[in-house]
């Protein structure tokens, strides 16, 4: 019998791509444990469209 977990699947978009107005997005999919961390996550990741890290956010 499968387990339910407090486990969910969440996507991160970069938000300085959204500023900049360059064609494109960079996202993410990561998990979360929503028990514990009941905010949006913000996590340092690599855009490749911009060449660098930047901070991306959970959406939706």
């Amino acid at each position: 019998m499968a387990k339910k977990g407090n486990r969910v699947q969440v996507i991160l978009e970069c938000t300085e791509h959204k500023e900049s107005g360059m064609p494109g997005v960079s996202r993410y999919i990561t998990t979360k444990n929503k028990k514990n961390t009941t905010e949006r996550l913000e996590l340092k990741k690599y855009n490749p469209v911009l060449k660098k890290y930047t901070i991306h956010k959970e959406i939706k």
